[in-house]
């Protein structure tokens, strides 16, 4: 990352002799992963894609994040990260400048740190680094990305505070508000978590709750759909896509990893909780997550690893899901790499569609969101990733 450091400013101090100086440092950073891809069944007909699948190790993004150093261990902290699809440029997250992250904040070496803005969950600060997802991505990620383990959504109008670390272990707390005039406690966002890491064990855990306040149907008859003013959608592919109606969702997750020698090996469960609207489905909607992987570090710049994914859908209908993912990523320097992934997922019981009917269940592989239209589905890519 490249650092372009400001001028140290002069204050002057009213009433006082002598001056403070105040070291300030803004950063400019980014990630570009673009890969060419093939998917055996893409879309409801089955048929076949090939062509550029981008974001798979790393979302596209550039950012920049800074601090001031405010004195006796104090600093003021800021950070602006867009989210983009290098293929076409157009911005993700729903359009937004900065839908990645936006958020500014003061830090102390004493108590900790707390930020204002849209910003990730503890979850996804403290669990998601420890699963296969930090080394492998998207195609490693829970089927439909129902337990948002691949960081599917943000939460808007949040506060955060993450705790000094303690030998290893670190606290952290979020409270995303609604901003709704009216109705307190519709269309909020809550979270916690908690993580040790220590030498080669690393282990984490942590709940995340987000309420929608347009739940079940709307007057004309419409479902009405996820619109959280705190919390963005996880209902972004076939296999809970007819929840976004859900009063609201629980997420439960815990991970473990442990390195030793060129091996590191970890495992990770999640039960996400989808609640009834009361209207287009009864019987909250659950699925319950274990993921485990391995990688090896067969040379200093060669990483390979192998993940599976046992996902079991239950109460409103119920499903099953297999997946295998396979990857290997070679470095020819600090900042750029080629990577090849692989994942198989097979699927099957039943699902309920985005109509309200229920049918057979359909794959579809990680985060990708891809709606195969059979009980089988395969993605080949292979990439460049760059970071800057």
């Amino acid at each position: 990352m490249k650092k372009f450091a400001l001028t140290s400013l002069s204050l002057a101090l009213l009433g006082a002799a002598g001056a403070a100086q105040a070291q300030t440092s803004v950063t400019l950073y980014g990630v570009i992963d673009a890969g060419l891809g093939y998917v055996s069944h893409a879309n409801a007909n089955g048929d076949k894609l090939f062509g550029m699948i981008n974001g798979n190790l790393s979302g596209d993004r550039w950012g920049l994040k800074g601090q001031e150093d405010l004195g006796g261990g104090l600093k003021a902290i800021f950070q602006l990260e867009n989210g983009f699809d290098v293929g076409t440029g157009r911005l993700n997250q729903g359009g937004r400048e900065f839908g990645r992250q936006a958020f500014v904040g003061l830090s102390g070496n004493q108590w900790g740190t707390v930020t204002l803005g849209r910003q990730y969950d503890p979850l996804v600060d403290m669990v998601q680094g420890i699963t296969a997802d930090n080394y492998w991505g998207a195609i490693v990620a829970t089927p439909g990305d129902v337990d948002n383990y691949d960081n599917s959504l943000r939460t808007s109008n949040a506060v955060k505070y993450v705790s000094p670390n303690y030998a290893g272990f670190q606290v952290e707390g979020l409270y995303g508000f609604s901003n709704l005039a009216g109705t307190t406690g519709q269309g909020q966002t809550w979270s916690a978590a908690a993580t040790y890491n220590n030498g080669p064990l690393a282990i984490a855990g942590g709940y995340f709750y987000a309420n929608n306040p347009t739940a079940g149907r709307r007057a004309n008859g419409t479902e009405g759909g996820w619109n959280s003013p705190s919390s963005d959608s996880l209902f972004n592919s076939p296999i809970n896509a007819a929840y976004s109606s859900a009063k609201a969702i629980g997420i439960a997750r815990g991970a473990i990893q442990y390195s030793i020698g060129a091996f590191t090996v970890g495992g990770s469960y999640s039960n996400a909780q989808y609640k009834s609207d009361g209207s287009s489905f009864f019987g909250s909607q659950h699925y319950n997550t274990g993921n485990a992987f391995v990688n090896f570090q067969v040379t200093p710049a060669l990483l390979t690893g192998l993940g599976y994914t046992y996902t079991k859908a239950g109460g409103d209908t119920s499903a099953t899901y297999n997946q295998v993912s396979l990857g290997a990523d070679y470095s020819i320097s600090k900042r750029t790499d080629f990577y090849a992934v692989a994942a198989y997922q097979h699927a099957s019981g039943d699902q309920r569609q985005s109509d309200g009917s229920t049918a057979s269940a359909q794959a579809s592989i990680g985060s990708y969101g891809f709606e195969s239209g059979r009980n089988h589905q395969e993605i080949v890519i292979v990439g460049m990733r760059h970071k800057f």
